[in-house]
């Protein structure tokens, strides 16, 4: 594993990136792709729902909020990521903790897939609730 300061930096840049309209799906340093179905499962839970319905005010504001509260989750994902990232150069170079080393990894490893697959159900989310708002 690369240093954690330098992976969450790169990943906070990249988050950056996108929100700000710049590359849609810029690799990530030091991350293997993730296998298609993995990337493909967010698109067909879009697809599921996209049966052509008529635009309820409803249905979209509470769409909406799950919105609003899945991207809450994403942000503090993130800053979980950030604060492991800490804890690991804590516990790997001031205290010398060989031990928790890989256990640490271990969980920032699985906060990482939980971004990304948060991220991903977001894009599909935020698509859905577009389609639900009225034309015009």
């Amino acid at each position: 594993m690369g240093d954690p300061r330098n992976v969450a930096h790169a990943k906070k840049v990249t988050q950056e990136k996108h929100h700000k309209g710049g590359a849609a799906h810029s690799p990530k340093p030091g991350k293997k792709d993730q296998p298609v179905a993995d990337q493909s499962s967010a698109a067909k839970t879009a697809e599921i729902a996209k049966p052509q319905q008529k635009p309820d005010a409803a249905k979209l504001e509470k769409s909406l909020a799950v919105l609003a509260k899945l991207k809450e989750l994403e942000f503090h994902s993130r800053s979980n990521i950030e604060k492991l990232a800490e804890l690991s150069l804590t516990i790997e170079d001031e205290l010398k903790q060989k031990a928790f080393v890989e256990s640490i990894g271990a969980v920032y490893s699985a906060q990482e897939a939980f971004h990304s697959k948060v991220s991903a159900l977001i894009e599909a989310y935020q698509k859905e609730c577009d389609r639900l708002k009225p034309a015009g």
